[in-house]
């Protein structure tokens, strides 16, 4: 394994007989990508959490928002959800009550069953109002019929 006095080094190796990698191979890379890139799509449609509400359907535009509103989920048992945590009437306005404190300029978006009594519904967005939270609104699906 010496090495002939005849034979071209053409830059392949150094003075201490190692070989240099002029290339990387960038194939594992790519593959360990792809997979990752796999599990995030198959992962991402579970990830959504939420409250299961049949919302009323009408043709609105959607409203500007200036930062992520706090959605208020009413549930076809009428028990009350803020931000995906489950309160009764009384820790529901208490909750109001504290986030208007918080931040004076918040916005609250109102998630009713289609199923709900409209006075149901519009005691709670009393119940919203009272607390000082000014920017009040109903979220409602889109209507596919027109």
């Amino acid at each position: 394994m010496g090495m002939n006095p005849n034979q071209h080094n053409n830059g392949n190796r150094h003075s201490g007989g190692r070989t240099s990698l002029s290339e990387i191979n960038v194939t594992p890379f790519v593959d360990v990508m792809l997979v990752l890139l796999i599990v995030f799509m198959v992962s991402a449609p579970l990830m959504q959490q939420g409250i299961e509400v049949n919302l009323p359907k009408a043709n609105t535009g959607s409203l500007p928002q200036s930062e992520d509103p706090v959605v208020l989920s009413i549930r076809g048992d009428q028990s009350i959800h803020i931000d995906d945590k489950a309160y009764n009437v009384d820790t529901a306005r208490a909750r109001l009550n504290a986030l208007s404190v918080g931040k004076p300029n918040i916005q609250v978006v109102v998630q009713a069953d289609e199923k709900i009594p409209y006075g149901f519904v519009a005691k709670i967005m009393a119940m919203v109002k009272k607390a000082r939270i000014n920017r009040v609104g109903l979220m409602t699906a889109p209507d596919m019929t027109e």
